[in-house]
């Protein structure tokens, strides 16, 4: 919503909103942009009437601001609608969906797609750090969006994909998730059968193929078979693969083969054989696009990542905080296991907030005891907002969690208070140290209260 307020104001309209607990890097953006937030929500803050209102899906029925909209018969539209008309319609649309991994293939796929000279218009869930921005407008042909699987507005709950006209789409993976809407796997995927039903035949559709939920949606097409399929992956059955891995403190390098063919050699500051993936997915897309091999090498080896993906917010007497975004149980899995890549012999503190719907239902609960393995400590933080979490289901027993964890010989500690956790962790951290945080919201600003805690205590080097 923050970037699309950026996108409509550079195409010359004038945009003010509403939301409650804005927290960075999206508030620190919009202020920059000059635009308006207004604290809270009230039917006030629609008086002049707007010419539309565009209304986010974690607004419900109820809210002051939708219920004076309905009263009044003002113009509203979902996001997606306003992306689709505004700024997607006629163009060549580029869209990542998949469970795991859209923002930084988003971000990455803008970055070569404008070295190649395409200068391609963009949104992106995240702030994309070789732009310093979450979103583009140009007057390009070309526009890449992250195409997320979550729900439109309280009106329209089919996923917001489904409104971004894709010539190309990228499917990276799917898996389960969002607890909240989705019932089971199945409706996942019918979600994502329904995305890869709308790339045109001209088009290209792009696919994870080490994702078996990815191969029984393709499957289930039957004789249907798409002649602009592209399978990418590790594994031996797909098109394109990805081999000769080889991880370096600065550097991660692999060997693209098409058809069994080596076809080039790439590397990236991205780490992580997710991060490859996602990679590949993106030179396929470009290739697709025109886009020269020697151009994509150039663009994939100088990105520098994404906010909130594997970002060092800082260091303090040799203890290094991470900020990332992960939530899923494979996400925080995958980081925690690609760390060490970056920072090898260092000793792994993991610190989790279960934020999102689907962490803090007991839908994961199982699958989190595994996800936490790499880390030699474990800190997780107190279910976000419970009550409203115990009305979608079972709630997430960090307790049972914490002593599930520590059933695998490391310490692991249920800590609720995240100044708590802040005290815990300036006694605890010693030289070497990596501390990653994860969680998908701001868990109460817990990046800068630790860094100044560090500063402000003698840290132990052994």
């Amino acid at each position: 919503m923050a970037s699309l307020a950026g996108m409509l104001q550079a195409r010359g309209h004038q945009v003010t909103g509403s939301d409650e607990n804005v927290y960075p890097p999206m508030c620190t953006m919009l202020e920059g942009l000059g635009i308006q937030i207004m604290p809270g929500y009230e039917g006030e803050h629609l008086t002049p009437a707007p010419d539309c209102i565009v209304v986010g899906n974690a607004i419900p029925r109820g809210n002051p601001e939708v219920e004076e909209t309905l009263n009044r018969k003002l113009l509203y539209r979902s996001l997606p609608e306003v992306i689709k008309e505004e700024f997607i319609r006629g163009r060549r649309s580029l869209v990542v969906a998949g469970t795991h991994g859209k923002t930084t293939t988003t971000s990455l796929a803008a970055w070569v797609i404008d070295q190649a000279g395409l200068n391609p218009s963009f949104l992106v869930g995240g702030v994309v750090q070789n732009f310093s921005a979450s979103f583009r407008v140009t007057e390009s042909n070309y526009f890449i969006i992250e195409g997320d699987e979550y729900d439109t507005a309280y009106f329209d709950k089919g996923p917001k994909f489904m409104h971004y006209l894709p010539e190309v789409a990228i499917v990276n993976n799917i898996e389960f998730d969002h607890a909240d809407i989705y019932e089971n796997l199945d409706a996942v995927k019918l979600a994502f059968r329904r995305l890869m039903n709308l790339v045109p035949g001209n088009g290209k559709l792009i696919v994870g193929w080490d994702s078996q939920p990815v191969r029984d949606v393709v499957a289930s097409f039957g004789q249907k078979l798409f002649t602009n399929l592209e399978t990418f992956g590790t594994c031996d059955e797909a098109r394109w693969q990805a081999r000769k891995i080889v991880y370096s403190e600065s550097m991660t390098h692999f060997t693209v083969f098409r058809d069994g063919t080596k076809w080039a050699e790439f590397q990236t500051p991205l780490i992580g054989e997710f991060n490859v993936l996602n990679s590949l997915a993106v030179i396929i897309a470009a290739d697709a696009w025109g886009v020269e091999r020697d151009a994509i090498a150039e663009a994939l080896a100088t990105f520098k990542s994404v906010s909130r993906r594997c970002e060092v917010r800082g260091e303090v007497n040799g203890v290094i905080v991470i900020d990332d975004f992960a939530h899923h149980p494979t996400a925080v899995r995958e980081t925690l296991l690609a760390l060490p890549q970056k920072f090898p012999g260092r000793r792994l503190i993991a610190v989790f907030e279960p934020r999102s719907w689907s962490s803090r239902l007991a839908v994961f609960q199982d699958q989190y005891v595994d996800a936490f393995k790499p880390a030699d400590l474990v800190i997780v933080a107190g279910v976000f907002d419970t009550t409203t979490a115990a009305e979608k289901g079972r709630v997430l027993d960090t307790e049972k969690l914490i002593r599930d964890i520590a059933g695998q010989h490391k310490p692991a500690f249920a800590v609720s208070d995240v100044d708590e956790i802040v005290r815990m962790l300036s006694v605890e951290a010693r030289s070497g140290d990596v501390i990653a945080i994860m969680s998908n919201g701001g868990f109460g600003g817990i990046h800068e209260k630790l860094l100044k805690a560090l500063s402000g205590c003698t840290v132990s080097a052994n």
